[in-house]
């Protein structure tokens, strides 16, 4: 990325006027530095050599005071439109990033979490270089110039030493620059792997709990931040090597004008005014550049995400035809010798089929072989590798993708819905749908739940049949002639999908429909079955689209907030302080050296002040030696000192950072899965990147410049009132108001819009995040365009703070001038009405412009500080945050589990209203194997979660061995247990690495073993790279019948004597659910297990436990209290008894 580079300006539209602004500024600036050099100059000359009061200087001086109030006036000017134009360009970039990543659609190799980072925090980073960097670059551009030439009319050798060392800045820079370019883009590809990372644990946190694997995690984040660390100080040490370089240019470049000016001072060659607007103006020739080259390293990272900004934006997509897209419910599909290759082989080898207008086509044939691909293409989402597909004999490729998906109904496999209510996300199938016509459409699909109700991110509140029912809903509320079902009827109990099949017809009447299924039931209504022959089905097939979204794994309540503990909201910094208590000495070494290098700067102004002015008294050159040499010393030790407190105030903040982030990893293994899944994917990606990314401001920007300004400011003050006490008083108060009051100010009238602004960024980044998830659903329902208009509103909120909160920091920055400016005055006035001698007034005059440096950035770090409390606070809220399970104090020693039972069991997940299971009994003797069933949301993963200890009992017990589990650490307990759920969740690593979760020291043998035993051992021999194999984000690559059976063999290697499995043969055919139910019977044998399922009769001959809902368990409850006869459920074992209490709301199986 170039410093100034086109393709930032071309897509932001809204930087071009501020660049026009930028520039005419830093003309005014440069102008009102000459005046005040003149100004300067003019009075402290007459005042000392012509011994003028201060009724003769009273015009300068009122001029003077009127400069400074310009230069206060333009620095807000400044400040204020640079910011506030950095929201409105970093707002535009933000939708074109957001509108690319929707155009390329979900074939985009990056995942959700990369694309969420690089919209949010990749856009943000960039404020840096539109607020900051440009405008400086720009400033740098004219003020240096203009600068330079006044110098040359003066004095033509200080000019020329001038002109021999600003060209060498740039040209360092530019080296400097192009040797950390890939440092800097490696470190940013570290930070977006972090997000993706954390993003995909979090996801498959209850993976990891379930076999103790969860707290194992924190190693693997060390490392990921450790390396972010590591490259990112081998980026600083440059960057800072540079800045050092510019450091000791400039002020080794001004210590030699200062001495050569004084020397000739001395001998009378040069006059005293020539020679103290020199030196007033040369540092501000150097102070623009070496400014750029500081907002250069800060906009870095913005930078190097500026870079994949524009790979995503220019990225090509097919061009939009205007051929229309014909009607499917009217013109034939025709799939003409299609083939799509695999990992190992094709999945669709020369396929060729005929979908005639109106014809309900089934899609059937074993997992792997190649029918939800057969959807992707029909979707337009993927292409043939050879082959055509035609639409009324036009090619698919040849329309318009947009126009020919508006004529599509879809259900995929793993629906991804949205955060708010049910009818929300039906009416996603048709914005302009009745409410009449979204209840039938819910109807339609036999949905049981309220369509009022409240639904969390991914689905969160539903099990996965609701969901999936919601879905198909959506698709019947689109009323398209063309309707894409993926397994429309998994998930769901019998007489769900019953009604399902019931209804199904009349929807489908006059319509086109492919309907992928392994049920006969569904098979029974179609026209035409095909059976995909499976020749290749051990070629691994993808997913329709990249299936980036992390599934919620059990019917959980829809989100909550999370009312925090208040003790820990008042613990606001507490997570920090524990983070940096190891490295306290370091952070008081910085200090330290910070303290001695801003000392260095006032030193350096004070000294030359006081040398040139002696000079003008021609004195033996003798005298003037250690002046001389003390001007030399600061400058040189001013550029090292800052660079090792940079060093080490910024190693200490990443080392921090590191611990922030297991710490709030921790904090999330803490509450558990049961507390997580109702969080929102992109708060928790704010809180590990953003949030924790912003204390290392209270560090590097707040903390150790804080204390070492306020010791420099405070010396600085004794200093000058050693000279002249009323001097150091004018000085104190003037510096109070710079260092104290001006940030204060900025901080309190910003205060308002930053906590706006806060809440505004996590819920940007939110609904980023989910919008990147759920793109392929949005997409494929023309529904992305409103979604992103409600983000991008969302957006021009936080953007409208964002130009609120600008005003308020140019204010800081204006009063921060103007308190040094009028320091500067007061002191000479003071000066000149005591008479003091020359090279006093010039060092009362000339050395709080030195402070000018030092206070700049206060007012900035002061919001920065006031950002960074709010993320704080976050961090501390989620310390506080309570954990669905408790721990015993004094836990008792687990014993080897057997059996498990509960007592009049009532569950209820934190935050919810009601219990989600009520009054259970359930007994699971040694060594049996028991199948739980019942409808979609009766609570059986619910009951699975209780049993695993993620969440606590509302009434009754749980016992292991005849022992209540509370008794017992929740480890212990799930140590006992293995667990496979509903929607297997598979991490972005190796086959093997994700097998080796339940078992770490399993060998490559006992891992192919157990492959063999959930009947996956054709499919292992497939893969080129066997155990080794990636399977990629979520396991994207790899069908859900996979998905499930890799699930179902890495609880078979766990060899624990207790199963849990959740749905083990889901998204299966028939033959091989039979096939896997036949392996996990066998696999178990001498150990208990529960098995939940919806398709009881492969597991036929195990006793069946039926769960109810809560509405039927009230009916029945009403029907024992009017004395009425309760019907047993349906059993598969004729030897199985359902027995009820007497008062009739108990259940219990007896084997």
């Amino acid at each position: 990325m170039r410093p100034l580079d086109p393709r930032l300006l071309r897509h932001a539209s809204a930087a071009r006027p501020f660049v026009i602004t930028c520039a005419a500024l830093g003309v005014a600036t440069a102008v009102l530095v000459l005046c005040q050099a003149e100004l300067l100059a003019t009075i402290i000359t007459r005042a000392f050599l012509d011994h003028a009061g201060l009724s003769v200087l009273a015009l300068p001086i009122g001029a003077l005071v009127l400069v400074v109030l310009g230069r206060s006036g333009i620095a807000w000017l400044a400040e204020t439109s640079a910011h506030r134009a950095a929201a409105s360009v970093l707002s535009q970039l933000r939708d074109t990033v957001i509108g690319a990543a929707l155009r390329l659609g979900p074939r985009t190799t990056k995942s959700p979490a990369e694309l969420a980072t690089l919209a949010t925090r990749g856009v943000d980073k960039l404020d840096g270089y539109f607020a900051r960097y440009l405008p400086q670059l720009l400033i740098a551009a004219v003020v240096p110039a203009v600068v330079g030439a006044r110098i040359l009319l003066a004095d033509w050798v200080a000019a020329v030493i001038v002109g021999v060392t600003v060209p060498l800045i740039p040209i360092f820079m530019i080296l400097i620059g192009r040797y950390t370019q890939r440092d800097v883009r490696r470190q940013w590809r570290t930070l977006s792997v972090l997000g993706n990372h954390f993003l995909d644990l979090v996801a498959g946190l209850a993976v990891l709990t379930a076999f103790g694997r969860a707290r194992a995690q924190v190693k693997s984040l060390r490392q990921i931040n450790d390396r972010y660390r590591r490259h990112t100080m081998r980026t600083l040490r440059v960057a800072f090597l540079s800045a050092l370089a510019l450091e000791l240019l400039a002020t080794l470049s001004v210590a030699v004008v200062a001495v050569s000016i004084g020397l000739r001072l001395l001998a009378g060659g040069l006059d005293l005014h020539t020679a103290l607007v020199v030196l007033i103006l040369a540092p501000e020739v150097y102070l623009p550049l070496r400014a750029v080259g500081a907002r250069f390293h800060d906009s870095a990272e913005g930078l190097a995400a500026a870079e994949d900004i524009a790979a995503l934006t220019e990225t090509p997509t097919p061009q939009a035809t205007r051929t229309p897209a014909p009607d499917p419910g009217q013109a034939p599909l025709h799939l003409i010798d299609v083939t799509v290759n695999g990992r190992s082989g094709p999945i669709l080898d020369a396929l060729n089929l005929r979908i005639e207008p109106g014809e309900i086509v089934a899609v059937t044939g074993p997992s792997g072989a190649g029918k939800s691909t057969l959807l992707d293409l029909l979707l337009g989402w993927r292409q043939p590798d050879s082959g055509q597909v035609r639409v009324d004999g036009v090619e698919l490729a040849d329309l318009d993708r947009a126009a020919w998906q508006r004529r599509i109904a879809w259900v995929p496999q793993h629906p991804n819905l949205v955060a708010g209510t049910v009818a929300d996300n039906i009416r996603l199938g048709n914005q302009d749908a009745t409410t009449t016509d979204l209840e039938a459409a819910a109807f339609a699909a036999a949905l049981d739940v309220p369509v009022a109700g409240r639904v969390g991110e991914l689905g969160a509140g539903l099990s996965t049949g609701q969901r999936r029912r919601v879905a198909l809903a959506r698709a019947i509320l689109a009323d398209r002639p063309l309707i894409l079902l993926d397994e429309p009827t998994e998930g769901v109990d019998p007489d769900t999908e019953a009604a399902i099949l019931d209804r199904l017809p009349a929807v489908l009447a006059g319509r086109t429909a492919v309907i992928v299924t392994h049920h006969p039931a569904v098979l029974d209504l179609c026209d035409r079955v095909i059976a995909l022959s499976g020749q290749t089905s051990d070629a691994t097939e993808p997913d329709p689209v990249p299936d980036h979204g992390a599934k919620p794994t059990s019917t959980r309540p829809a989100p909550v907030s999370i009312s925090p503990d208040p003790q820990v909201r008042r613990a606001t910094w507490r997570p920090l302080l524990a983070a940096i208590r190891p490295y306290r000495i370091r952070l008081v070494l910085a200090c330290v050296v910070a303290t001695l290098a801003l000392s260095c700067g006032i030193a350096l102004t004070a000294t030359s002040s006081w040398l040139i002015a002696s000079a003008a008294l021609h004195p033996p050159v003798l005298s003037l030696l250690v002046a001389i040499v003390a001007v030399r010393t600061f400058g040189l030790a001013k550029g090292v000192l800052r660079y090792v407190e940079r060093l080490l105030s910024h190693d200490i903040a990443l080392r921090a950072l590191t611990e922030l982030r297991v710490r709030v990893w921790r904090q999330l293994v803490r509450i558990g899965p049961a507390v997580t899944e109702r969080m929102r994917r992109g708060e928790l990606l704010h809180r590990l990147v953003s949030d924790v990314d912003s204390q290392q401001d209270v560090l590097v920007r707040g903390l150790v410049p804080g204390v070492s300004t306020f010791l420099v400011l405070a010396g600085t003050a004794a200093a000058l009132g050693a000279f002249l006490p009323g001097a150091g008083i004018v000085a104190a108060v003037g510096f109070v108001l710079t260092g104290v009051v001006a940030p204060t100010v900025s901080a309190a009238t910003a205060r308002r819009a930053q906590l706006r602004s806060a809440s505004l960024r996590a819920d940007v980044t939110a609904r980023t995040t989910e919008l990147m998830q759920a793109s392929a659903d949005l997409i494929a329902f023309d529904a992305s365009t409103a979604r992103r208009d409600h983000l991008l509103a969302m957006d021009a909120q936080l953007t409208a703070a964002a130009r609120t909160a600008a005003v308020t920091r140019g204010l800081g920055n204006g009063l921060a001038y103007l308190g040094v400016g009028l320091t500067s005055v007061l002191g000479l006035v003071l000066g000149i009405r005591a008479g003091v001698s020359g090279p006093v007034l010039a060092v009362l005059a000339l050395t709080p412009l030195a402070v000018a440096e030092i206070v700049a950035g206060l007012p900035d770090a002061a919001q920065r500080l006031l950002g960074a409390g709010h993320a704080a606070r976050r961090l501390a809220d989620l310390d506080g945050t309570p954990t669905p399970q408790s721990e015993p104090a004094a836990p008792h020693q687990a014993p080897p589990a057997r059996s498990m039972s509960t007592s009049r069991l009532s569950v209820r997940w934190p935050g919810a209203r009601g219990d989600a299971v009520h009054d259970v009994d359930l007994r699971l003797a040694p060594d049996q194997r028991i199948v739980l069933t019942g409808p979609s949301g009766a609570g059986k993963s619910t009951l699975i979660a209780a049993l695993m200890r993620e969440l606590d009992p509302s009434a009754g017990r749980i016992l292991m061995n005849h022992a209540d589990t509370r008794l017992y650490a929740s480890d212990s307990v799930r140590a006992r247990l293995a667990w496979c759920g509903p929607e297997a969740h598979l991490f972005d690593s190796t086959l093997a690495e994700n097998l080796r979760l339940a078992r770490p020291d399993a060998t490559d043998e006992q891992l192919r073993a157990a492959l063999c035993q959930a009947h996956l051992g054709p499919w292992l021999a497939s893969l080129p790279d066997g155990l080794d194999t990636r399977l990629g984000t979520h396991g994207t690559p790899i069908s859900g019948g996979e998905r499930q059976r890799i699930a179902v063999a890495r609880a078979l290697l766990s060899d624990r004597p207790i199963l849990l499995l959740d749905e083990p043969t889901a998204h299966l055919d028939t033959p091989t659910a039979q096939a896997l139910a036949d392996d996990i019977r066998s696999a178990t044998q001498g150990k208990s297990a529960i098995i939940v399922t919806h398709h009881a009769p492969v597991f036929a001959g195990l006793p069946a436990f039926s769960l109810e809902r809560e509405d039927a368990q009230q009916r029945r409850r009403a029907s024992a209290e009017r004395g009425l006869r309760v019907q047993d459920v349906p059993q598969q074992d004729h030897q199985q008894r359902r027995h009820h209490d007497q008062q009739g709301d108990r259940a219990w199986v007896v084997p």
